[in-house]
């Protein structure tokens, strides 16, 4: 008796499967024959288009410039507003008791591309206005600062700067990170004058937005050297002090940090992108160019509505469900001086939402907008997780495909992570936090377009 309701259970699930797809039904489930089928018959198509403007939102700071054979010659500068710091130490010290202030810049480790040996110098510039929002890679900071008033330089290269190392939890293991950083000296007035508007305005420091009418920020570009742009993941405002000791008649000496760069803030990178003669040749011979920052992109066609058309055909009279729908572009890495990588990642949108995706700092949604990270092993972006697309025209177009559903854009990105653990017993999660023009890194990548491999994988049930 047991096995027959275990029998007549199954055999119940089985029909509510399909049920739920499709209202045909049929007479019986034993006059029934189940199928999965899996169909990479499409080929997409599409071509280079320049993107020398995007939205350059993000706290990662380019700064430098280097010259590539085979890629071109990029120089980038940025410009910064600073978060202030909430709190600023004033007990027992006072504002003449502030012996020194530099603004440190870190690098993670191979933060760079071009020589890590030729010496560079950069230069940091107190802005005198406002930024404001929307900025694009094409800001040009002139008439923001004054040329003739640096607040301060520094010479370095990745060998001279400082080494520093920190210990990462990610999941359950440990893992140190080398870091490198660059120490830029101010004058001493920049913090003892943060110091003394903190203690008569300390209001300044509980927003940005208030604090920048004070200190509107930075500009750092390079007035030395070329042969490498790095990558600066913070800059800071360290201050150090004299301090009376709580306990004893002495004084001891401390470090604070007054103001940094911020997601919360504006920072946008001052990109020059001139192209080698050799990537516009392979664009106007038609090669499908990913190249970043501020370089190509790809406006991409889709066959959906093929897929769509022949998914109805082989599934007439029958009970279906769509599984799965995915892209696998293959790539060819393009020779360059230093070798310059394909993108880490690449963004596919539909081209009406390009902006808007951008625009309202979005998250991908597997409707409008999808990603791929670069497969460096197999050379390869693999685009999942497309089954909401097919099925939103399939449910609510009946079918029909728009010239909106067809036109993409394929875009290198930056994406920002974060790595989130619920208990000691549970395996770490890595959950998206945004998704950016990418700006960090110089890459470029072919896209072998014509060796795309698009595959839909969907369950049919028909009649004998």
């Amino acid at each position: 008796m047991r096995k027959l309701l275990l029998m007549v259970a199954a055999i119940c699930a089985m029909t509510a499967f399909f049920a739920c797809t499709d209202e045909n039904i049929g007479n019986s489930i034993t006059d029934t024959a189940s199928a999965i089928i899996k169909d990479s018959s499409f080929t997409m198509t599409g071509s280079s288009v320049l993107n020398n403007k995007v939205l350059s939102r993000t706290s990662t700071q380019l700064v430098g410039q280097v010259l590539s054979t085979g890629f071109g010659k990029i120089t980038s500068d940025v410009v910064t507003e600073l978060m202030p710091a909430a709190v600023i130490d004033t007990a027992r010290t006072q504002v003449d008791w502030i012996d020194s202030c530099r603004l440190t810049l870190r690098i993670p480790n191979n933060g760079f591309t071009g020589d890590s040996l030729v010496p560079m110098q950069i230069t940091a510039y107190e802005l005198n206005q406002q930024l404001s929002a929307p900025m694009y890679s094409d800001f040009d900071p002139e008439g923001y600062f004054d040329k003739d008033e640096p607040l301060g330089s520094a010479s370095y290269s990745i060998k001279t700067a400082d080494d520093i190392y920190s210990l990462d939890v990610v999941g359950n293991t440990y893992a140190t990170t080398t870091y490198h950083e660059i120490h830029i000296p101010l004058p001493v007035s920049y913090a003892r004058d943060m110091f003394t508007l903190y203690k008569s305005h300390p209001e300044a420091f509980a927003d940005p937005t208030e604090f920048k009418k004070y200190y509107p920020g930075l500009y750092l570009t390079t007035t030395f050297g070329s042969g490498r742009v790095m990558n600066f993941s913070v800059n800071e405002l360290e201050v150090f002090y004299r301090q009376k000791a709580t306990d004893k008649d002495t004084v001891e000496t401390h470090q604070q940090s007054y103001a940094a760069s911020s997601p919360e803030v504006i920072s946008n990178n001052n990109i020059t992108l001139e192209i080698d003669d050799a990537v516009k040749e392979m664009v106007a011979n038609g090669d499908a160019i990913v190249m970043g920052p501020a370089g190509y992109e790809v406006n991409a066609n889709f066959p959906i509505q093929e897929i769509i058309d022949k998914y109805k055909a082989n599934t007439i009279d029958a009970l279906a469900i769509i599984n799965s729908l995915s892209l696998e572009i293959p790539v060819e890495t393009v020779d360059n001086e230093y070798d310059i990588k394909p993108p880490t990642c690449l963004l596919m949108v539909k081209k009406n939402k390009k902006d808007e995706f951008f625009e309202g700092d979005s998250l991908t949604n597997s409707k409008n907008s999808f990603y791929a990270y670069y497969n460096s092993s197999k050379k390869t972006y693999n685009f999942t997780g497309m089954r909401d697309y097919i099925v939103d025209i399939i449910s609510n177009k009946n079918g029909i495909a728009t010239p909106e559903d067809i036109n993409f854009v394929i875009t290198p990105i930056d994406i920002s992570t974060y790595t989130q653990q619920a208990s000691a017993y549970s395996s770490a999660s890595t959950v998206v936090t945004k998704i950016a023009p990418s700006v960090s890194f110089p890459s470029i990548a072919k896209l072998r377009l014509d060796k795309a491999k698009i595959k839909i994988v969907y369950s049919r049930q028909s009649n004998y």
